[in-house]
């Protein structure tokens, strides 16, 4: 079952990766004037103020349209985005990623210090940025962490590790996480948001 549902999500992104000609291409600007709606809880700037938001501005491409399509197929649950993407059109979600992707993505609120030490050297350990990028600026569908909101990624770390969150690729992120212990996924959330 896990297989085909994952299927249908390849399919479902590749209709939107797949057209004829520029028709089809991203706009920004249309990316823009639907992110309007997102301002509230992700920042007018897409830099979220809000805690356990994430910043979206300088997410790829990728990354913000697999989200939205797993968010959309219930794949990826939230009671709040679940609605908003399954509202969304395909060309809206092609048109959300371009525009977010174009944004400058968010400084880091803090210093680096002991604890993003430790956390820097998990993320070396880990291999972080075989999916993630040298500067984990994300890559493709991987998230950019660099910057991101500590309690976000901590978050998602949770829970990547229980599995109520799944990650998308070749790489698992619950096989990534598993050795990590509460104090582990505190600095390398804490490292990942000092990092610019």
């Amino acid at each position: 079952m896990k297989s085909v549902l994952s299927l249908l999500l390849v399919l479902a992104l590749s209709g939107l990766r797949i057209g004829i000609g520029p028709a089809l291409a991203a706009d920004v600007s249309a990316g823009k004037a639907t992110a309007e709606t997102c301002a509230g809880c992700h920042g007018a700037d897409s830099i979220s103020q809000m805690p356990l938001t994430p910043s979206l501005a300088g997410q790829s491409d990728e990354f913000v349209q697999w989200q939205l399509v797993y968010f959309r197929s219930g794949t990826r649950k939230s009671e709040v985005m679940g609605p908003i993407a399954e509202a969304l059109t395909n060309e809206e979600i092609r048109n959300l990623g371009a525009y977010y992707a174009s944004l400058a993505p968010p400084k880091p609120e803090a210093a680096a210090d002991a604890l993003a030490q430790t956390g820097e050297k998990l993320a070396r350990q880990h291999r972080c940025a075989s999916c993630h990028a040298d500067a984990y600026s994300g890559f493709r569908a991987a998230a950019r962490l660099a910057g991101q909101r500590e309690d976000v990624l901590l978050k998602a770390l949770h829970d990547f590790k229980s599995g109520t969150r799944v990650g998308s690729g070749v790489a698992s992120m619950a096989d990534v996480v598993y050795e990590l212990n509460d104090a582990d996924m505190q600095a390398l959330a804490h490292y990942m948001a000092t990092r610019p």
